[in-house]
């Protein structure tokens, strides 16, 4: 049977692209239905008017440019992703490294450019001093998610996926299975434990879902931005679960106003995983895929 990955993660992206564009659309047209105000005696840094914590102010429509660039990126490596499910081989060092070298110079590019606009401590709410509340919120949105796989075991949800022809095992999951190239599992590892947590949390909370929210809102930000993390992933098993656990991390980034505590909890849950795998493997045990 062929596997739908590749058409669901297009779709779902061009889904996202049009809720951006719908949503902005609508705010735009809501806003000219109000009586124009003289705005001189407006702060210069008004509050948002959406729900959080999180700053928009610093947000210029070039950054919808730059966030629109990202995407691209990112759907053309989840698509190549997909093409190659189910492939007999994981990627091998060459790819790992060009993944990684690829997300941080994406981040790197982003923190240039909104950094030349407001500081990086200001911008990410670096400065928070909530920062104990990590090793309580962290693991527990681990075990969150952890409940979410097991709901979804139960349910019968891969079973379901594998009759659509779909590959249920992420290659990064399938590399810590199988490889046995040391190289390659620590890049691995390092991918996972290092550049994710930060790179992807600085791309799709800091910025995506920040400027998303100030041209789109909150909730379809939230939406958009939770919708191109899971494809960014090239596995439509785990669109779903990635999907929640991307809305998880906008909730957490909202409530806070600081990016320290997704990327502790996206930090925890990928050790949690790579700790598991690894475990597994070392003590010959078969886990569920």
């Amino acid at each position: 049977m062929h596997d739908p990955t590749f058409t669901f993660l297009a779709s779902a992206l061009a889904v996202a692209l049009l809720t951006i564009v719908v949503s902005g659309a609508l705010r735009r047209a809501s806003r000219r239905s109000v009586a124009v105000v003289d705005v001189s005696d407006f702060p210069a840094d008004p509050p948002s008017l959406d729900c959080g914590r999180v700053p928009v102010w610093w947000c210029r429509p070039f950054d919808l440019v730059v966030a629109g660039g990202v995407m691209l990126v990112f759907a053309s490596l989840a698509l190549q992703a997909a093409v190659r499910s189910g492939a007999s081989s994981a990627p091998e060092t060459a790819g790992l490294l060009t993944s990684i070298l690829l997300q941080g110079f994406l981040a790197l590019m982003v923190t240039a450019s909104v950094t030349s606009r407001i500081d990086l401590v200001t911008w990410l709410g670096l400065r928070w001093r909530g920062w104990p509340w990590i090793f309580l919120i962290g693991p527990a949105s681990v075990v969150l998610m952890w409940v979410v796989f097991g709901v979804l075991q139960m349910s019968g949800y891969l079973e379901w996926m594998r009759s659509l022809g779909v590959e249920t095992m992420q290659d990064s999951v399938r590399l810590l299975q199988k490889s046995d190239d040391p190289q390659v599992l620590g890049l691995m590892v390092f991918a996972a434990l290092v550049v994710a947590p930060v790179c992807e949390e600085v791309l799709f909370r800091g910025h995506l879902h920040t400027v998303l929210k100030r041209y789109c809102g909150i909730w379809p930000a939230a939406l958009a931005s939770s919708l191109v993390f899971a494809c960014a992933h090239g596995n439509l098993t785990a669109a779903l679960p990635l999907f929640l656990f991307g809305l998880v991390l906008v909730m957490l980034y909202e409530k806070t106003g600081s990016l320290w505590l997704p990327v502790a909890s996206h930090f925890l849950f990928n050790a949690a995983t790579v700790a598991v795998q690894l475990a597994a493997r070392n003590l010959g045990i078969d886990l569920p895929t």
